[in-house]
């Protein structure tokens, strides 16, 4: 799936990094603990979150993220947004909640970690 149908689908906006809408994702992962995110698999997926703090964009870096959304009408930090663009990742926010961002997503196709 491509970041620019996440961002259609979520009814997202970008805080920056449209440039990068044409990039494809394979799986997502949704959660607010960091611990969790490093536990996942390292391939080209979204993170969706609510945490918003420059850990979210270090940790989807070292994980190879290509795009992280934050859910609840979240707002990035001036240092989120310097680090998503240092680190070339699409950073969006959306209105809705995690479960259903996560829901629109599967029902689209895109799944969590395979094995």
């Amino acid at each position: 799936m491509k970041v620019s149908e996440i961002r259609e689908l979520l009814d997202a906006e970008f805080a920056c990094g449209e440039e990068y809408a044409d990039r494809e994702v394979h799986s997502a992962c949704g959660s607010d603990m960091m611990s969790d995110v490093l536990a996942y698999v390292k391939n080209q997926a979204v993170l969706l979150t609510g945490l918003v703090n420059p850990q979210v964009i270090r940790t989807a870096d070292m994980m190879d993220m290509k795009c992280i959304v934050l859910v609840r009408g979240k707002k990035p930090s001036e240092d989120m947004i310097r680090l998503a663009d240092e680190y070339e990742i699409a950073l969006m926010t959306t209105e809705r909640e995690m479960f259903t961002s996560c829901g629109i997503l599967y029902s689209k196709g895109l799944r969590g970690r395979q094995g």
